[in-house]
């Protein structure tokens, strides 16, 4: 039995209207054609322009190098070859500052995570002592901030000058990545949490079972800020690690600003009646080692990405 409404029209008909309705389609105007037209044409100009410097680049260290450095590489790589990377990865200093980068964006982005993730239950707890305080305390720390050169006499004092823990330990707590988890955890049903506290269960476990498994997406944004903060961190080096006994603990940003640094001396040398190889050399490492720190943090963002967006704007509802 067909369905009928109090108007006489019945369910097939309503449907058969309604695929009329999706295959007649909304009629837009010339003026809604041109706006969407120019909007497509700027944003597709716009992404080949944040593009085209990472494929310029990977392009020119993969092409035929005596082709590289007469700027005859332009849009397609010729010469292909993936000696560049090899000779590259196989020199023990580049490879140590790669290993101290990846390893110090491992532990540190998951101590600040652990941390952060931690800290914020934490000042969500009614019985916290002081919980406003300590709090509001963390805070303000991201509004007053000594400058470099105390932070420099701080770091000295504290022992972090030439040391491999100057990278772990002053990122631990964050207090900007604290306050998403805490926004986020506030979101997170009551309920949950006072159901397990009656059936007897400590904080610890409360933390453990339920809180952090249902942070999972602000837990990942804040991995993502970490890992890329870590990987990209480049003024810790530079200022901490200025001795020769503490060149292993130097990052690979570190060894890109000294390889760029030669560059500029060999140019100058070059323009007194030096030779030219010795720039062509230190251009094409300037060029791999520019790939080698971008590449593994552009492969790690897309597994974190689904999570980023939905972690982020749950975590900044609320202040």
């Amino acid at each position: 039995m067909a369905f009928e409404d109090n108007t006489g029209i019945t369910g097939e008909e309503l449907r058969k209207e309604d695929k009329k309705k999706v295959k007649t389609g909304f009629r837009r105007s010339t003026g809604d054609i041109v706006f969407e037209s120019i909007t497509y044409v700027v944003f597709a100009l716009f992404t080949i322009s944040c593009i085209f410097p990472f494929y310029y680049l990977f392009i020119n260290t993969i092409s035929d190098n005596s082709l590289v450095v007469r700027g005859a590489i332009q849009f397609i790589p010729k010469g292909i070859h993936f000696d560049n990377y090899s000779s590259i990865l196989t020199e023990k200093k580049i490879f140590q500052a790669f290993a101290v980068t990846v390893s110090r964006s491992i532990i540190a982005t998951t101590l600040m995570v652990l941390a952060s993730g931690f800290i914020g239950f934490l000042v969500t707890q009614e019985k916290m002592w002081n919980r406003r305080f300590w709090y509001r305390f963390m805070i303000i720390t991201m509004y007053f901030n000594a400058g470099t050169i105390p932070w420099y006499m701080n770091m000295r004092l504290l022992g972090l000058t030439n040391n491999y823990l100057a990278y772990i330990i002053p990122g631990i707590v964050a207090p900007y990545n604290i306050i998403l988890v805490k926004t986020y955890i506030e979101s997170i049903p009551g309920e949950l949490e006072e159901s397990a506290f009656i059936d007897g269960a400590s904080y610890m476990t409360v933390f453990r079972k339920i809180v952090w498994p249902l942070c999972t997406p602000i837990l990942a944004t804040i991995a993502i800020f970490g890992a890329v903060g870590n990987w990209n961190s480049f003024t810790d080096s530079l200022m901490l690690m200025r001795d020769s006994s503490a060149e292993k603990y130097r990052t690979l940003q570190h060894l890109l600003y000294n390889t760029l640094q030669q560059t500029a001396a060999l140019q100058a040398q070059v323009k007194q009646g030096g030779s030219p190889d010795q720039v062509t050399s230190s251009t094409i490492v300037q060029y791999t080692i520019s790939m080698v720190t971008i590449i593994p943090i552009l492969l790690v963002y897309p597994f974190m990405q689904r999570y980023f967006t939905s972690g982020i704007m749950l975590g900044a509802v609320k202040g």
